[in-house]
């Protein structure tokens, strides 16, 4: 299989529909679940659908060294490949790796001014644009409403798709829509919120807000256990 038909057929394509297009620039998502469900595999399968799309995709951790998040693409990219008989899996997998890059933020160094510096530094000097940022490690339980803000006017400039992952926990309230603390409260500022939870036959995705619709999908998604591949259900 060519890349081309790699990507027609990527259940993305799927998720995309159910968010009438997708995401957008300028617009921020959110994936939210309990420790260790699949967040990242997640996130790096849509970073590895964008690169492998020739989009420019940063990908910021927190909580992650560069080689252990360069490992989820690593494993994630080959079972991608083998699972689909990719051609030329060496040389598919340099342009992948040319359209993503790594970024960390070490001993809680990070802020919204020193991301966007960093950004405007890749555009600038290494003419590298992205259209997709991932941020994992933020801990929602801190984050203001005025940090929300502050990260789409982020989005909304840089002219970016973000996504983040948000840590749940079991009992906490939810709102009317099923959007669990401390997500809910911010969730005016979110225009795709993404929920996984086990089920019994791998990670099972729900779609909580679709942008402005009032009427959300239901998802035929999960997360595959085995591979952390996005199958159809």
């Amino acid at each position: 299989m060519y890349r081309k038909e790699l990507n027609e057929r990527n259940p993305l394509r799927l998720f995309e529909h159910s968010i009438h297009g997708g995401l957008g620039r300028g617009n921020i998502g959110v994936v939210a679940a309990r420790h260790g469900i699949g967040k990242t595999a997640f996130l790096v399968g849509i970073a590895l659908d964008e690169a492998m799309r020739g989009r420019k995709t940063l990908h910021v951790s927190l909580d992650k060294t560069v080689d252990h998040v360069r490992e989820f693409y690593d494993e994630i990219f080959m079972d991608l490949a083998h699972s689909a008989h990719l051609e030329d899996i060496p040389a598919e997998r340099l342009e992948m790796e040319r359209n993503r890059i790594i970024h960390t933020y070490a001993g809680k160094s990070f802020t919204i001014h020193k991301l966007r510096h960093s950004i405007n530094f890749l555009k600038e000097y290494a003419h590298f644009e992205p259209a997709c940022l991932v941020l994992e490690g933020f801990d929602f339980d801190k984050l203001t409403a005025e940090d929300m803000d502050a990260f789409r006017e982020l989005a909304q400039t840089l002219n970016v798709e973000l996504w983040m992952a948000a840590v749940t926990h079991r009992g906490v309230p939810l709102n009317d829509h099923g959007v669990p603390e401390p997500i809910a409260k911010l969730s005016s500022a979110i225009s795709v919120i993404v929920q996984m939870a086990d089920d019994n036959d791998g990670v099972r995705l729900s779609l909580l807000k679709d942008h402005d619709n009032p009427n959300v999908a239901k998802l035929t998604l999960a997360l595959d256990p085995g591979t952390m591949l996005l199958v159809k259900k």
